[in-house]
């Protein structure tokens, strides 16, 4: 499957928000984006113009698709499941994108970041409800069960997520049983707890024209 190889620290720059994609490296002081907060390219430091409607919708989307790593197609395949789901377009949206399982175990602290969460993943470390799973698009269910595998309980970096998370905090909708490297989904996930400056009508608009 494609996937962006490019530096992270240039999306944070692009966007000029901080997106927290290369984990603790986001909270020390070798962050990229603390020392060059404007935008990349020869062009990142000249003097922005009048940004139309449709800009700024557009880099709303992209904020977004960056945050949790998902590209164009898969994004637009999540925005018309949460279009067609009662309640509202994009709170629904971005609901389904904290339910993906790479996104769970960024936010139950199994990974530092949601790029690690998502190799995890692949490489067969979780299981949800008892059965493997490799999928970190796998949207995960009320009272979903996600475990780290038996042998991967030693692996050093699920440890030091552990032990960093605390800055970060776990969200309600989760709850996390880190001695025994586990976690359960207690309810979905809530609009109010996604602290990142997301407008999500924007990204509503955008797709409704």
């Amino acid at each position: 499957m494609a996937r962006y190889r490019g530096a992270s620290c240039r999306l944070c720059r692009r966007e000029k928000l901080k997106l927290f994609l290369k984990g603790e490296r986001c909270y020390s002081d070798n962050c990229a984006f603390e020392r060059r907060s404007y935008g990349p390219g020869q062009h990142g430091q000249a003097r922005m113009r009048k940004v139309s409607d449709y800009a700024m919708q557009l880099r709303e989307k992209q904020k977004v698709r960056r945050i949790y790593g998902v590209l164009e197609d898969q994004f637009r395949k999540y925005f018309k499941m949460a279009d067609r789901s009662k309640g509202v377009t994009g709170e629904n949206l971005l609901q389904l994108l904290e339910r993906r399982l790479d996104n769970t175990i960024y936010r139950l602290g199994f990974a530092n970041s949601r790029n690690q969460a998502r190799q995890l993943v692949r490489h067969n470390h979780i299981r949800v409800n008892g059965v493997k799973v490799n999928i970190p698009s796998f949207l995960v269910s009320l009272n979903d069960e996600i475990t780290v595998v038996e042998k991967s309980k030693k692996n050093t970096a699920i440890a030091e997520s552990i032990e960093s998370v605390a800055r970060r905090g776990i969200p309600s909708w989760l709850t996390v049983d880190h001695p025994n490297f586990k976690g359960t989904v207690k309810t979905m996930p809530v609009r109010e707890e996604l602290t990142l400056p997301i407008q999500e009508q924007l990204i509503v608009e955008l797709y409704s024209k």
